[in-house]
């Protein structure tokens, strides 16, 4: 069966259905993006206009990381949601018997994560550049906000962070069965690609639209690699049962549960049940 771009399409319609109908996740969206929107304009706000450009640079490069960690943290919550928390609401059984490949559904389930996440942070970043312009007291914010290394590392960074996130929130929730446990593993597995976001955030690395694009190809192979691995970790038989597919013996016999012992006929007599010839 062919890849089919339909088929992942109506995965992430469904996906997008759910949205609307979980309270959970609805709130998720509509909290935490305020929660770090709130730091960055606190920040902006405080560069009194006598700051000179070196402290000004430094407060705008904690935005950015700040601004960042919205699509890195966010992606990570729902995606662990994905696969368990379908489980609990007893409609992951009926969605995997579908004729579905596995790359179609994963596909679909990370788009429909990615999409409101990566617009959230793009929607941060376009009202902190408005508000700049509005009310910093210091024209230098404005200036240093709209380099350019910086704002091509919030353009690739985004999607690419969310797509961390959401691999390893759904490898996660593949396996887990708890939502909650599924949730906290899935965030703090999100934190480790903000390390390279901070250490040009704070010119550990200087700032350039070369080292941007590099981290950018960095994180797109980890997430290719991520994805490939969630793929190929993605059992169907073990989401529905429980437990991973029971393999054959060799010579096509039966397979018998686990205790069970299976009787050999006698060559060349008979087997009245209990052993007996």
């Amino acid at each position: 069966m062919k890849f089919s771009v339909g088929r992942m399409t109506a995965v992430l319609r469904k996906e997008l259905r759910e949205y609307r109908r979980s309270p959970f996740i609805i709130g998720t969206m509509a909290v935490l993006p305020l929660v770090f929107l709130v730091e960055p304009l606190v920040i902006i706000f405080r560069i009194g206009p006598t700051v000179g450009a070196v402290a000004v640079d430094r407060a705008v490069s904690s935005t950015f990381l700040l601004l960042l960690v919205a699509p890195a943290l966010l992606p990570a919550v729902i995606a662990a949601y994905s696969v368990v928390g379908e489980r609990e609401q007893g409609t992951l059984e009926p969605l995997l018997t579908t004729p579905l490949r596995r790359e179609e559904l994963l596909l679909g389930k990370a788009l429909g994560v990615v999409v409101p996440a990566v617009g959230m942070g793009y929607i941060l970043f376009a009202v902190i550049q408005l508000c700049a312009r509005l009310f910093a007291t210091n024209p230098l914010v404005v200036s240093a906000l709209g380099q350019g290394p910086h704002i091509l590392a919030e353009i690739l960074f985004a999607p690419l962070l969310a797509g961390w996130s959401i691999w390893v929130g759904i490898g996660i929730s593949a396996r887990a069965s708890d939502v909650r446990v599924a949730q906290q593993l899935g965030t703090l597995s999100s934190l480790p690609p903000l390390a390279v976001v901070a250490l040009v955030s704070f010119n550990v690395f200087t700032p350039s639209v070369t080292l941007a694009v590099v981290f950018a190809v960095i994180l797109l192979v980890a997430d290719i690699v991520l994805f490939r691995i969630v793929s190929a970790l993605f059992d169907r038989e073990r989401l529905i049962t429980g437990a991973g597919a029971q393999r054959a013996p060799a010579g096509g016999g039966a397979v018998t549960a686990p205790g069970q012992v299976r009787r050999i006929p006698r060559v060349g007599g008979s087997d009245d049940g209990r052993g007996n010839p």
